[in-house]
């Protein structure tokens, strides 16, 4: 997908279906569940994730998210042996979009966490992760197709709120970090400035 794609022109009901979104590259995860009755799905979680950490390109966490990860194809992955975790979407460096859990459905990808007076953010929340290191900068590519994304994520679920992992877990995360450009999310998205994390916020 690119930004040139005309996705907020189609209808609605052809970007998504059963909570899979049209553009992405589908590949199922085993590691989902239902959400609670009467969650209100009002909350974006960014995330970045390179495996091993600062190599791009492979298909890593594409297998991590499907249980299908080799533990010992690198001594960084003994570190994580066993771990069971899903996002919903994940962008590569090239802004390739690939999606692992239908957003009506609950990903595992925020953990022991609260954010807007909430815990648990897998409940009511749809996880991105963003191919990158914590900290480092992230390409215009991924700017291009996250903002595609979440365009359409605003469109079709209640979403009023927009956070990194570091916002919802403050001192166990710290992804994205400083290397990712709220404000130009913002602006891109022609947000108010409640949208995003608390401290960012004018």
């Amino acid at each position: 997908m690119t930004a040139s794609e005309p996705v907020l022109s189609q209808p609605d009901d052809r970007l998504w279906r059963d909570g899979w979104y049209r553009f992405a590259a589908h590949q199922p995860s085993p590691n989902y569940g239902p959400r609670p009755s009467g969650s209100c799905i009002d909350l974006i979680v960014l995330h970045s994730i390179s495996l091993p950490p600062g190599q791009y390109g492979g298909d890593e966490v594409q297998q991590l998210f499907t249980n299908q990860l080799d533990w010992q194809a690198h001594p960084y992955f003994e570190s994580i042996r066993g771990l069971t975790v899903s996002s919903h979407f994940f962008i590569r460096r090239s802004g390739e979009l690939w999606q692992f859990v239908s957003c009506d459905d609950r990903a595992w990808h925020a953990g022991v966490s609260s954010y807007r007076g909430r815990s648990n953010c897998n409940d009511d929340s749809i996880g991105i992760e963003l191919e990158g290191l914590e900290g480092t900068r992230f390409e215009p590519a991924q700017y291009a197709t996250l903002a595609a994304v979440c365009a359409s994520i605003l469109q079709h679920y209640p979403v009023h709120h927009l956070a990194g992992h570091e916002h919802i877990a403050p001192g166990r995360k710290g992804d994205p970090g400083p290397g990712f450009d709220w404000l130009h999310l913002q602006k891109t998205l022609a947000l108010g400035s409640s949208y995003l994390p608390q401290g960012l916020q004018g």
